[in-house]
């Protein structure tokens, strides 16, 4: 089999450098393009001088559209971008997959909410497949656009599917409280996120109608077989370059037990390469899954109060974003999926 030909488009952020990293180690893709309006023309090094020596360069994204010699492209723009690039790439049969929030929700009504805006191509909300594969792997198989789960959903999503799915929890009175990095905000210059604002602090910020709300409660509901779920998703910026930490506090049914939790989260990972569930009555740790593609996952039953407790970490720019993308690329191209992962 012939290598996968890979453009990424908004090459330049937090995001495209995962990306370009995870990339040069893949043994069966290849970086056909990079693109960056600012700097184009640019060695890749110019912005990313750990990458002094490649023969890469930025071009702009139109020059990249016209050339369209590729087989996927992995979107690494800002929402409300994607839509103007996936849908001429999609026509010429590339394979495109969207790591910004423009093709997550299902809802139309519920992508003006929390967007502001009318989507610009609802027909394409209904062609997209949720980017998450332990919990969408089939729909991926034959995915020709790939929505990508964000980052915070996915420390969300991964710990709470499989207890909403057995019935041990309610999907009723769920109470997030998520921790991210300051990448999380994305390769900006911006006052809240400058050094002497983000060091020795920790803030929560949109405690109300946060925009990965939604998502959440989508997969969340789907898990649980109804048709809405309504949770408190409390973020918060913490003073460090990557990860997030993730605790999910969810009402027990009364069948529900310590080993019963323990029971369904190792069946439903037992196979799962980037998902570690830790022994009953660990936290996880954003320190063991750094610069990794795993999901680590801990679990508590507080029979005071009768809530099931799940801690859960990621790397908001691998597994939450560019490592995500190439696990869904991988399945889409009928490779291991942890082709250039590990």
């Amino acid at each position: 089999m012939s290598k996968i030909r890979v453009a990424v488009f908004g090459a330049s952020g937090y995001a495209g450098e995962e990306l370009l990293r995870l990339l040069l180690r893949h043994n069966q893709a290849e970086i056909a393009a990079i693109t960056s309006r600012k700097n184009a023309g640019e060695p890749v090094s110019t912005v990313f001088p750990r990458f002094t020596g490649l023969p890469l360069k930025f071009i702009a994204p139109d020059e990249a559209m016209k050339n369209c010699d590729f087989d996927a492209a992995i979107l690494a723009l800002p929402h409300g971008l994607a839509t103007e690039f996936a849908i001429p790439l999609l026509e010429k049969g590339v394979k495109v997959f969207d790591i910004s929030a423009d093709f997550r929700l299902k809802s139309t009504a519920k992508y003006e909410e929390y967007y502001k805006t009318p989507h610009p191509s609802p027909e394409l909300l209904k062609q997209a497949v949720y980017g998450q594969p332990e919990t969408h792997r089939e729909e991926l198989k034959n995915a020709d656009l790939v929505a990508c789960a964000g980052c915070y959903p996915t420390s969300c999503i991964l710990p709470t599917v499989p207890l909403l799915k057995s019935g041990l929890v309610s999907p009723e009175g769920i109470v997030v409280a998520s921790c991210s990095g300051c990448t999380g905000a994305g390769r900006k210059v911006d006052l809240p996120y400058i050094f002497p604002e983000c060091n020795e602090s920790i803030r929560a910020y949109s405690p109300v109608g946060h925009r990965h709300l939604p998502e959440i409660e989508q997969e969340m509901a789907l898990a649980a077989g109804v048709p809405e779920v309504s949770i408190n998703f409390i973020p918060h910026l913490a003073p460090m370059n990557r990860g997030i930490n993730s605790t999910i506090l969810l009402n027990a049914m009364p069948e529900c037990t310590l080993e019963k939790v323990g029971e369904v989260l190792n069946a439903a990972y037992a196979n799962e390469t980037f998902v570690r569930v830790l022994p009953a009555k660990r936290c996880a740790d954003t320190k063991y899954v750094f610069m990794t593609n795993c999901c680590e996952i801990g679990y508590f039953f507080d029979s005071h109060t009768n809530k099931v407790i799940v801690t859960s970490c990621i790397d908001n720019l691998t597994k939450g974003a560019a490592g995500q993308a190439i696990q869904c690329m991988n399945i889409r191209f009928g490779i291991d999926e942890s082709t250039g992962l590990l």
